[in-house]
């Protein structure tokens, strides 16, 4: 035989081979072939392309996790887990399969509804209930904030044509507080919890871009410069208190609340009673830490291309910047109202009562304190001794009741 005819003979005997490891890869695998059955130019695009497309967007919330700073925490691990995602594997081993790691961490931590009720402790344990109790007016902030949430869900059911249930879960963007769009979303239209949670997160890290425009539409010169008196020293036994309240109050009028304020009351509690402070530590640093990075993978998840690049996706990030501006607004209105009502009694009574300044009702949403501390940078714009922090840290904390106690209403109408 010669040796022409040896290396032909070689090669048909390890040619499929070659071809079943040229299958397995994943530049074979990385553009899916032409399905027949789709038409639209645009939907055959998106299957062809899909997934390339989604690793440059799960990249570019790298770049912002990492460049700029938008809620690193939280976005480096669902832009990674986007990325995982969209790995070209076999058929029932992918990464974010039923059977692959992310799949089976996601059943546990978020379609049983674990991990933000974690997160919502660890809130819980780090937050500071003392400037609400101080002013408690300023719950009427974060209470007004939540018109956003009411707002784009109107919106999305009566001109997107969404169904009840994820009019409801869009809606819940407009709280800024990601763990309780992802326990909302999870429980009313888990389809749509990939685009959902990437726009709390997204408009969550873009509060110092969105909010100052609308706070200085909504207010005059004079009104930014107001300011306000020191709050009083709220006591220990007042802080103990109040977690325990919040939760009767939720228990007796809004029991479908109790799991997300039943949570952050606890850590609130174990942070002030001040005799459990290796349970506060841990649930403040370590165990919040720990959730946070499977959170953030197991959402980041839900990014792949099949469920992420839609019509709705669009839909649905359009309506939370939507929901999200009527919130900001509406927190910044109802501080305008109140001082209205204040300065009406102050001519009825003769009594001088000192107004608020409407920039601390934007901090009504929950994005604690990011939103806090807009209202204080724009307040130091104006008149450099403003300083509105603590006073702004009162319609936040009360955003944060506010958004679980809407998602309780949200789960009560629409579950």
């Amino acid at each position: 035989m010669s040796l022409s005819e040896t290396l032909y003979n070689l090669w048909l005997g390890i040619k499929p081979g070659l071809l079943e490891l040229w299958h397995s890869t994943g530049i074979y695998n990385f553009v899916e072939k032409v399905d027949p059955n789709i038409t639209n130019c645009v939907e055959q695009f998106l299957h062809q392309f899909g997934h390339p497309i989604m690793i440059l967007i799960c990249l570019f919330l790298l770049w912002l996790g990492i460049k700029k700073q938008y809620e690193p925490l939280l976005l480096i691990p669902i832009a990674f887990g986007g990325l995982l995602s969209n790995i070209p594997m076999p058929p029932g081993e992918e990464i974010a399969g039923p059977n692959g790691f992310l799949g089976i961490i996601f059943e546990a931590g978020i379609h049983k509804g674990i991990f933000p009720l974690i997160i919502f402790m660890g809130v819980g344990a780090m937050t500071d209930f003392g400037p609400l109790i101080a002013n408690p007016k300023t719950a009427l902030l974060g209470g007004a904030a939540q018109f956003g949430i009411f707002g784009a869900l109107l919106l999305a059911l009566c001109c997107f044509g969404f169904s009840i249930s994820q009019a409801g879960a869009i809606g819940i963007i407009g709280g800024a507080d990601g763990p309780t769009s992802i326990y909302v979303t999870q429980k009313l239209a888990p389809e749509l919890l990939g685009a959902i949670a990437v726009a709390a997160y997204s408009y969550m890290a873009l509060v110092p871009v969105i909010q100052p425009p609308i706070m200085k539409l909504l207010t005059t010169q004079k009104e930014r410069v107001i300011q306000m008196e020191q709050l009083r020293s709220v006591s220990k036994r007042e802080k103990i208190v109040f977690p325990l309240v919040v939760l009767m109050l939720c228990v007796i009028f809004l029991p479908s609340a109790c799991p997300l304020i039943g949570a952050l009351t606890f850590g609130n509690l174990c942070k002030e009673c001040g005799v459990v402070d290796r349970l506060s530590d841990t649930m403040q640093n370590a165990l919040i830490n720990i959730i946070t990075i499977f959170l953030g993978l197991t959402v980041g998840s839900k990014l792949s291309a099949e469920q992420f690049l839609t019509v709705q996706t669009l839909f649905i990030l359009f309506l939370g910047i939507i929901a999200f501006s009527f919130a900001t607004a509406a927190g910044v209105l109802m501080a305008k109202f109140m001082n209205c009502c204040t300065n009406a009694i102050s001519k009825i009574t003769g009594k001088e009562i000192k107004p608020i300044n409407p920039l601390i009702g934007s901090a009504g949403v929950s994005a604690v304190p990011m939103a806090a501390r807009v209202s204080n940078k724009v307040g130091l714009e104006y008149n450099s001794q403003n300083y509105l922090l603590m006073h702004a840290m009162g319609p936040n904390v009360a955003g944060v009741i506010g958004s679980a106690v809407a998602a309780g209403v949200l789960l009560a109408l629409c579950h």
